[in-house]
């Protein structure tokens, strides 16, 4: 089949029939995939084309999978949290949806306040297995759209379900006829897609996905899950780990547009915030992260760097509040008890902080030569400075700037005899065994007593 395509301007061909090969043996990858020894990463020298969609999005899943990797959220925490990501994802919904477990009281319990609030976005959805009885539990609780798991590699088909893929693909089918059958939008969760034969399963049961979709005027969504966190996105990298070509792929092949594809992906091999943002500039329209990347084993993409990176990528927020950022932080810190790794960026508590003489000697000078960016407009988070061995003059004249809030006009520099009397206190402490970090309270109690009153809070 010969068609122009009104985003190329070409004409382009789409004579591809991928037919559902089913095996009597799994395909298990071992050449990639000896479990005996590291994955391995092979090449095939195929770049495809980048193709980013107009929009671009985030959908979270800290109610879901973030769940999976600590204690239950309380109701009244779940919905605290639901009112900060609306807030951060802004008046445009940048932060699109998020996922709801609805397996327990509770669970259904925190959907129905979070549902009454009833704002537009991130819009609520629901997550089951493919069986009917998880689909009884989603079919009356007033969602729009739940997503379904329907794992594609040989892995979960053979050794999981004990299914053929013919079995397997039938039984996912006849759930998803169930969800259209009520109106419900479908997001199939093509679990473990980057160990899956994506010729052999992933193309045929998209393109049969998507015929069902065509057929009830209801668009089917995609979410391909990187269970594993295998994705990469090297160029010219084979598939099944190349997360370009399961973008282009599902594009391409599948003809599955922007809008209803998805990238869920896992941190195993420290990829994630790549491997997301490679789907974003291949042709996903969403990406799927977790607040702080809580998840399974290592975690998810953190929703909070992709914000970030969102702006980077589009240059400007979209309506979103990046405070919110810390916000969020804040409250999981505070209220929730969860200790955030200090080093997490935009959101740990050292993320801009300067311990280093060197460094605080150029914030000291103009706090753009060490900071990444306005820090204190963009995420309500100034620079700011722990005193340590290593500070020098420069620290301890930047800390007292910080933390009295002195103006340009009667900030110290670190000639100031302060600073030195202070300095020597300092190096003191370290030379005497000490080997924490020296504390706000500790400096100003040291500043008092070199110069009382020459400083007031």
């Amino acid at each position: 089949m010969i068609y122009f395509d009104k985003q190329h301007h070409l004409l382009e061909q789409h004579a591809y029939d991928y037919r559902l090969q089913d095996i009597e043996n799994p395909n298990l990858y071992r050449d990639l995939f000896p479990f005996t020894e590291v994955p391995k990463i092979s090449f095939n020298h195929r770049e495809v084309p980048m193709n980013m969609p107009d929009h671009v999005y985030i959908t979270d899943t800290t109610f879901r999978d973030g769940q999976q990797a600590r204690e239950p959220y309380t109701v009244e925490q779940i919905a605290t949290i639901y009112q900060l990501l609306h807030c951060l994802g802004g008046k445009n919904g940048i932060i699109r949806q998020t996922e709801f477990f609805v397996y327990s009281k509770k669970d259904r319990e925190a959907l129905q306040k979070c549902l009454e609030m009833g704002y537009q976005y991130p819009e609520i959805t629901t997550w089951i297995r493919a069986n009917m009885k998880d689909f009884q539990l989603v079919k009356d609780l007033g969602v729009k759209e739940t997503g379904i798991l329907v794992s594609c590699s040989d892995y979960h088909i053979f050794k999981k379900l004990h299914m053929t893929r013919a079995q397997a693909m039938e039984h996912y089918l006849s759930i998803v006829k169930e969800a259209l059958a009520v109106g419900l939008r479908p997001r199939c969760h093509l679990e473990d897609i980057t160990r899956a034969d994506f010729y052999g399963f992933v193309v045929p049961f998209v393109d049969a996905l998507r015929s069902l979709g065509e057929e009830a005027n209801i668009p089917i969504k995609i979410r391909a899950c990187d269970t594993l966190g295998l994705g990469v996105s090297f160029p010219g990298v084979a598939l099944p780990r190349s997360v370009p070509g399961i973008i282009y792929g599902l594009r391409h092949y599948s003809k599955i547009t922007a809008e209803q594809l998805e990238w869920h992906g896992h941190n195993d091999c420290g990829m994630a915030v790549a491997n997301a943002c490679n789907a974003w500039l291949y042709g996903a329209q969403t990406v799927n992260c977790s607040i702080l990347g809580i998840g399974e084993r290592t975690g998810n993409v953190p929703l909070e760097t992709m914000a970030i990176l969102y702006t980077s990528l589009r240059g400007d927020d979209g309506g979103m509040d990046l405070s919110a950022i810390s916000e969020i932080a804040e409250y999981y810190e505070k209220e929730i008890g969860y200790k955030i790794p200090p080093m997490t960026p935009f959101a740990g508590q050292d993320f801009n902080v300067t311990r280093a003489g060197v460094h605080a000697d150029g914030i000291l000078k103009d706090e753009e030569i060490y900071n990444l960016f306005d820090t204190a407009k963009i995420l309500n988070r100034p620079a700011t400075i722990a005193i340590s061995n290593v500070s020098g003059l420069a620290g301890i004249a930047c800390w007292i700037n910080q933390y009295y809030h002195l103006s340009e006009k009667n900030r110290v520099e670190k000639a100031d005899p302060l600073v030195a009397k202070v300095k020597k206190w300092v190096d003191s402490e370290y030379e005497n065994g000490r080997v924490t970090s020296i504390s706000d309270e500790e400096m100003d109690a040291r500043v008092q007593k070199a110069e009382p009153n020459r400083f007031l809070r």
